[in-house]
């Protein structure tokens, strides 16, 4: 029997006609149960390196990759004896959305510490050299092992031809496009960018738009150490790198809600941005597109 999907494919066809595709699909990751995408990765970076003996990590992370390490480590140490508890740090910046901060704020306890940071980055660092397991994703391709179901439940999807993903250290997409890939299946990867950060997208075209700082504000990763693979495997897809400002956000926020009643995050619009993009440049479509709609 068919393995149930951890979150559902929705066909939405009022939005498709609004942006103008024959069909479109919302992969509704904000309805898994760590809240994101980043919980089909974290979990498993976590359990593979707990298998092996760490029981101390750390993370730098602008929320939804905290949030979905400290939702599981709390359920693992619920029914864990006090020497095989585990830990963790995590630091985020200053400019973390308080919505986000008070959600990782609630789940602290003794095991899970939430740091504010001028530099979570530095921070990390530091926590790496005192014996802290890292749980950065751009660094370690064990969090790629986490997107292959993810990969695996699109591909259900009948005459799949296009992702867009919003991105940010393009782990996720580099997931996609290795699964796509590997499994011969002709299916192009889109990656979809920010006005404040955008140097996967600007290899493929340079960002022209207002210098704003963006409010998809999950975005964030400025080191692009996935670039030299991530780039060449997008281009083998026939995918793309695109690039949204705020008001291309808020349009796509609002199109969604007019015409599918969902009420989606700014870092979740960066997909529809993308694909609206797409369209504008009558991009050539083989298939179904699907938008990832990534989380908070």
């Amino acid at each position: 029997m068919p393995t149930q999907p951890i979150t559902p494919s929705e066909r939405h066809p009022d939005l498709a006609k609004a942006i103008g595709l024959a069909d479109i699909y919302l992969k509704r990751e904000d309805l898994h149960p760590y809240g994101s995408h980043k919980g089909r990765s974290i979990p498993v970076m976590i359990d593979h390196y707990r298998n092996k003996g760490d029981r101390n990590f750390a993370i730098s992370s602008s929320g939804n990759a905290a949030l979905a390490a400290a939702l599981h480590i709390k359920k693992l140490n619920e029914n864990a004896s006090a020497s095989d508890k585990i830990t963790i740090d995590i630091f985020v910046g200053n400019n973390i959305s308080p919505n986000k901060l008070a959600k990782l704020q609630s789940l602290t306890d003794e095991q899970i510490r939430v740091l504010v940071k001028e530099r979570p980055l530095q921070a990390l660092s530091s926590a790496i050299s005192e014996g802290k397991r890292s749980l950065r994703q751009s660094t370690d391709d064990i969090a790629l092992l986490g997107y292959e179901s993810l990969a695996e439940e699109l591909s259900e999807i009948d005459e799949l031809g296009s992702v867009f993903i919003g991105t940010s250290s393009g782990t996720t997409a580099e997931a996609l496009a290795r699964y796509f890939t590997t499994h011969k299946s002709n299916v192009q990867i889109h990656i979809v960018q920010t006005s404040s950060c955008h140097h996967l997208s600007e290899v493929f075209e340079a960002y022209g738009g207002p210098d704003e700082r963006s409010i998809a504000d999950a975005i964030v990763d400025q080191t692009a150490i996935r670039k030299d693979v991530l780039v060449p495997m997008i281009h083998k897809t026939g995918g793309y790198g695109w690039c949204a400002t705020n008001e291309e956000i808020i349009t796509a926020q609002t199109l969604v809600k007019k015409h599918a009643d969902l009420d989606i995050s700014t870092n979740s619009a960066l997909s529809i941005v993308g694909a609206m993009q797409a369209i504008y440049r009558t991009w050539d479509f083989k298939g179904k597109v699907v938008c990832i709609i990534a989380g908070q």
